[in-house]
């Protein structure tokens, strides 16, 4: 049976919960951002009354304009250990109605994910229990995993080259091979504990 004090500190969270949700009244938009560190949360809210304007990046307030005037215009602020430049457009499409269109480092969400998928690599695996997402940048070749940008060590072998890093205690490299086809270039395969992890799509 829970003790008395633990009964207390979950009311305690769903009084914060609540709070929360009632901030979120003038909630207009929520994107998920996948970046190199993790998959990030922006949530935006604007009072079209008051023109208020909030930025919530995973949860955290980034930007907090109470009375604004101008009810379109643009809000600019970073995202993730990266600092991708982020910025939401608020344009005014008829009478009160208002568009809200997110872009990343001066793309459209939808272009920067189509250029980013061919740009890096991502794979979605579980180690003893624990979700790990190991992203390869393929044009610095870095590798980050559950936020966390890995040391690395590459080398060169028969048919292409291994970047060679460890998730806990496990052995982890990232084999590139030509696909001997222009169109295609370079095959990025991870291997885990000498199994093969299938990419994951984002």
């Amino acid at each position: 049976m829970a003790s008395r004090e633990e009964i207390t500190v979950s009311e305690d969270e769903v009084r914060s919960r609540y709070s929360y949700l009632e901030k979120m009244t003038d909630l207009v938009a929520v994107w998920e951002v996948a970046l190199s560190d993790g998959v990030h949360k922006i949530e935006f809210e604007h009072g079209t009354t008051s023109g208020k304007r909030v930025v919530y990046v995973d949860g955290k307030e980034e930007i907090r304009k109470e009375w604004m005037f101008k009810l379109v215009g643009k809000e600019t602020f970073n995202v993730g250990a990266s600092k991708t430049k982020a910025t939401i457009n608020i344009d005014a499409v008829s009478g009160f109605a208002y568009e809200y269109t997110l872009e990343i480092n001066g793309k459209s969400l939808k272009k920067y994910m189509e250029n980013r998928s061919k740009t890096t690599n991502t794979w979605i695996l579980s180690l003893g229990g624990k979700d790990y997402r190991v992203v390869l940048e393929k044009d610095t070749m870095d590798v980050w995993c559950n936020g966390q940008k890995m040391e690395t060590v590459g080398e060169f072998v028969e048919d292409g080259t291994e970047t060679h890093f460890s998730v806990g205690d496990h052995g982890c490299y990232i084999k590139a091979v030509s696909s001997g086809k222009r169109k295609e270039g370079i095959i990025h395969t991870l291997i885990v504990d000498d199994r093969e992890i299938p990419e994951a799509v984002e």
